[in-house]
């Protein structure tokens, strides 16, 4: 295995991580601490501490891209965490998401989101999905062009989706002045999502995948189980870093998360220790696409749907 390194030697680490280049010319980094999943607070109240600590963690860690989102509840906890960090703000990627809603403005929600993250910016804003209810292509564009205006403003350096598919896409390019620069899905062995990541290169937009761990976390069993313990055998590392990596190789942008604070140190080392061979990337892809599963919007999608 790869020396443990300390809190120090891992944040270094960040420097050498590749960056992502978005189509209005600025850079994301390739990795993410993410604010949701054991971070999730949902319609809870309480402040709660320990996301604070964690998210400190992550970022003494090397972690400078955090991605929250309105939705998640814990944007006061993420604010709190930059401030506690040390870390100048011009040094993190700041990440959060507008949760749709069928009345009330965008520009509402971005406001109450910038006061809760204490920010006067965020580098990227995301409509964090095209499922609200009774949405319609008209919906979806207009709801586009109020985040062009935020972004117009200076207040979102980049702006981009969550959740959508090509049929969302579609009718959003016809009508947008600001093509988005990024869409954030579900994205693993078990969900590749057919055409939809061609489509996205096509366009230039890119693609950043959360719940990359799926086959690990939710969905052990499958048929990457073995490619996957061969391969961190053969580099020294864990399984979930081989599942990161195979993200990283294709060049899309990775969220991951954890409260540990060990593991948190030992995630950027080791995933700069090595690079899968594009026939290893294969591999996965090819077994991975023999199984179908799907770990988040389950009551949206058929079981089946692969898309």
């Amino acid at each position: 295995m790869v020396a443990p390194p300390t809190p120090a030697d891992a944040a270094r680490y960040a420097k050498y991580l590749p960056n992502v280049k978005l189509n209005d010319g600025t850079e994301i980094p390739i990795v993410s601490y993410g604010l949701g999943t054991a971070n999730y607070r949902g319609t809870r109240t309480s402040f709660e501490q320990k996301i604070v600590d964690d998210t400190v963690v992550a970022v003494k860690a090397g972690f400078k891209h955090l991605d929250g989102a309105e939705v998640y509840g814990n944007e006061e906890e993420l604010g709190a965490a930059i401030k506690a960090s040390g870390v100048p703000r011009e040094r993190l990627y700041i990440v959060t998401k507008y949760n749709p809603k069928p009345d009330g403005t965008v520009e509402e929600a971005f406001a109450l989101s910038l006061k809760k993250l204490g920010v006067h910016h965020v580098d990227l804003y995301l409509i964090h999905s095209p499922f609200w209810k009774d949405a319609t292509d008209e919906q979806i564009q207009s709801r586009w062009a109020e985040l062009e205006a935020i972004q117009a403003s200076g207040r979102a350096t980049s702006i981009g989706v969550s959740n959508f598919l090509q049929k969302h896409l579609e009718p959003l390019l016809k009508t947008a002045k600001v093509k988005p620069a990024i869409n954030q899905i579900e994205f693993h062995p078990y969900l590749q999502h057919g055409d939809l990541v061609p489509f996205h290169r096509k366009h230039g937009i890119a693609v950043s995948a959360y719940a990359p761990l799926t086959p690990i976390v939710r969905a052990k069993g499958g048929p990457v189980d073995a490619i996957y313990a061969k391969l961190a055998k053969k580099y020294g590392v864990t399984e979930g870093d081989i599942g990161l990596r195979w993200v990283i190789d294709q060049g899309i942008v990775t969220i991951t998360t954890s409260s540990n604070a060990e593991r948190l140190q030992n995630y950027l080392p080791h995933l700069l220790s090595f690079e899968l061979t594009p026939a290893e990337v294969k591999e996965i892809t090819d077994a991975g696409n023999t199984h179908h599963f799907r770990a988040f919007w389950t009551t949206t999608f058929n079981k089946d749907d692969r898309s």
